[in-house]
């Protein structure tokens, strides 16, 4: 499903592209043919129209600046019908850095989502994306990066927009730690959704000097610590699936032994 969100067509963007500096434009005015010209916007914003002089485009979408030359000629050409056509996109680009991703910056030459351009990051697996953001005019959008790219929540996803820059931090622990009455104590890799008696599964299982409901898994969130209880026993038993609880990177699962 991911894989065909990222190839569907960008189009899904919606919204009149902004002239900018840099960007090439063709101005025809139907009928007159010293009106029809190719034209290039300065890094003032303005371009020069035979006849008007200079003219402000940038900030403007072509059907804005169709109208104020269209408004302008009539003092030159009666019932002027002007039509503007972005030739070539200079202006338009989205910054992308942070340790999780190489820094770069991306042109969009096309209608682009955020699910598409994360979709061209190859370290993005490797992406603290809980605490990735995009930051749109100086302040932080209200999406969920994890939920959009990991757990395909397409309701996150939005259209980008020029000088949009996404910030995304490198996850700096991708493992889970399993330690004490255990067979094999070791790190395990984190995966989504990971349990914690998967991890103490993959660390060879309880031994028999285990106590089985005295398993504590800690937890650093922030500047904070937490200890979580895990009474494995009532799993098995009582059938408790709460004591199966998710797992985050960077948890560390302690297996208590018994004393007899």
């Amino acid at each position: 499903m991911l894989l065909a969100l990222c190839c569907f067509p960008l189009s899904v963007w919606g919204g009149d592209y902004v002239i900018g500096e840099g960007d090439a434009l063709d101005i025809a005015v139907w009928g007159v043919k010293e009106l029809n010209f190719p034209v290039r916007v300065r890094p003032d914003g303005k371009i020069t129209v035979p006849g008007l002089g200079e003219v402000v485009a940038s900030g403007s979408t072509p059907s804005q600046l169709q109208t104020h030359l269209a408004g302008r000629l009539k003092e030159l050409v009666k019932n002027p019908i002007v039509t503007v056509t972005v030739r070539e996109i200079t202006n338009s680009k989205v910054y992308i850095f942070g340790s999780g991703v190489k820094a770069n910056v991306y042109d969009l030459s096309r209608r682009t989502t955020l699910l598409q351009l994360l979709c061209m990051l190859p370290e993005v697996k490797s992406a603290d994306l809980k605490n990735a953001y995009l930051l749109r005019d100086g302040k932080k959008l209200k999406v969920d990066l994890h939920r959009l790219f990991i757990q395909g929540d397409t309701s996150q996803d939005l259209a980008l927009e020029t000088n949009d820059s996404l910030f995304v931090p490198l996850l700096t622990d991708r493992n889970v730690y399993v330690l004490g009455a255990v067979n094999t104590p070791k790190s395990v890799e984190y995966r989504e959704g990971m349990k914690v008696m998967e991890a103490i599964l993959e660390a060879g299982g309880f031994t028999k000097f285990a106590d089985q409901n005295d398993v504590v898994v800690r937890r650093k969130e922030g500047d904070q610590s937490r200890s979580l209880e895990v009474k494995a026993k009532k799993l098995f038993k009582e059938g408790d699936l709460s004591q199966n609880i998710d797992l985050k990177a960077g948890d560390y699962v302690l297996v208590k032994e018994a004393f007899f």
